[in-house]
């Protein structure tokens, strides 16, 4: 089993920032590609970003490309999420994922462990 645990949401105001942080526990951190998903109120579950293994790749959905950048410690067994230029759009809950292969990152049924969600929301 892996253990997520999302923290440093909250509540900014457009044109701000915030960084996300997941600390995993319980298994070895480097062995899971890991993803961050966002839920707004009443739509489904968007992939935003994955980072490979040792971080040497990353993947970004297009409404977040130049603006979120997705980026991990394997010593610390945390990832991150960098944002900037935050819209009101950018409201939701983000979520951390994990999953063992690389294929189909952009599919939230491919991950295997969830963290419970921190709540990003962008006033205008």
């Amino acid at each position: 089993q892996v253990r997520l645990v999302e923290s440093g949401g909250g509540l900014v105001q457009a044109g701000g920032s915030l960084r996300l942080s997941c600390a995993a526990s319980g298994r070895t951190f480097s062995d899971y590609v890991m993803g961050w998903f966002r839920q707004a109120q009443g739509k489904e579950r968007e992939f935003v970003a994955a980072i490979s293994w040792r971080g040497d790749n990353t993947y970004y959905a297009d409404s977040v490309k130049g603006r979120l950048t997705i980026s991990r410690d394997n010593a610390k067994n945390t990832v991150y999420l960098q944002m900037i230029s935050l819209e009101p759009e950018d409201s939701a809950v983000y979520y951390c994922s994990a999953k063992e292969r690389l294929w189909s990152y952009e599919d939230p049924y491919e991950y295997d462990y969830w963290g419970q969600g921190t709540q990003v929301t962008v006033s205008s």
